[in-house]
């Protein structure tokens, strides 16, 4: 059921609404695809416990991710905040199939975002979230010193905060940040936007077969960050990862990159859901420096 204070924000910005379908499926937030009056649909999503810049941060994501042109988003998203209710508005995607191009089409896509985004500096102009977890964007020159301070530090951080470490995933923890030159120092690429959290659950399929990226953690960074997260939990079709190579090949050694981004989101998971993900962050620290 929709908040009625968020029907009366919603009313004060766009007109009477006429019409509200909730939506399943989210972990963090309430969400409904909203009809006005007026035969406007959009997609809401809100929460009273979300912090002040939650969807504020998303929606610039969102905005940024348009700015290239490259992939689908949902368009004119708009943050609010009425009587502590805060909450996200944007288009409404009407959802289709995949058919069988789909995800040569979104490998495709995802390459060409990667190449139209290079950028003198890993981060963002300000700090996000990857799920409920905030994610620090500051701005850094330096690579190497963006994944150990800003991603994988700052998990390892949270973890040991949270009671979701041991011993030996802080040795080994301490051990990849003290080596992540070996990996990250050579690698002669410019940053790039990065959806940021590209998993099966962060994509829409439009109609007509068009991939749409939702629920983005942008920054500018390695883009075999992203490859990385959409490997995880099932990965995505082989025909993605061609088809995006078709656009822009991977250097060498992006199988050892790929897993140091992959044990961001691990780490993340950890922080998030518990101690069932740990075991997956030692296997890429024992395969790396073990």
């Amino acid at each position: 059921m929709m908040d009625e204070a968020l029907r009366r924000a919603l009313e004060g910005t766009r007109g009477p609404v006429a019409e509200v379908h909730p939506v399943g499926g989210g972990c963090i937030h309430d969400a409904a695809r909203v009809r006005f009056a007026d035969g406007e649909e959009r997609f809401v999503k809100w929460n009273r416990s979300a912090p002040s810049d939650m969807f504020p941060a998303e929606a610039a994501g969102l905005r940024a991710l348009a700015e290239t042109g490259a992939l689908r988003v949902p368009g004119d998203p708009e943050a609010g905040n009425r009587d502590g209710l805060r909450f996200l508005s944007m288009e409404a995607i009407d959802e289709g199939s995949r058919g069988s191009e789909f995800f040569r089409r979104f490998g495709r896509g995802l390459a060409q975002l990667h190449r139209r985004s290079p950028s003198e500096r890993h981060g963002f102009d300000h700090d996000n979230y990857i799920g409920s977890t905030p994610q620090p964007n500051g701005w850094l020159e330096d690579g190497v010193e963006f994944v150990r301070t800003r991603r994988l530090g700052h998990q390892l951080e949270i973890a040991r905060s949270r009671g979701r470490s041991e011993w030996r995933l802080d040795r080994l923890g301490k051990r990849l940040l003290d080596r992540l030159e070996e990996w990250l120092g050579g690698l002669d690429e410019p940053p790039c936007l990065l959806h940021g959290d590209l998993w099966s659950g962060n994509f829409l399929v439009e109609e007509g077969g068009v991939p749409v990226l939702v629920d983005p953690a942008v920054y500018y960074g390695h883009r075999e960050a992203d490859l990385a997260m959409t490997r995880l939990f099932g990965g995505f079709p082989p025909e993605f990862y061609r088809a995006y190579e078709e656009v822009w090949p991977l250097p060498p050694g992006s199988e050892d990159r790929i897993a140091i981004h992959q044990l961001y989101h691990l780490l993340n998971h950890l922080n998030l859901f518990g101690g069932s993900y740990r075991s997956g962050c030692l296997r890429i620290l024992d395969r790396l420096v073990g």
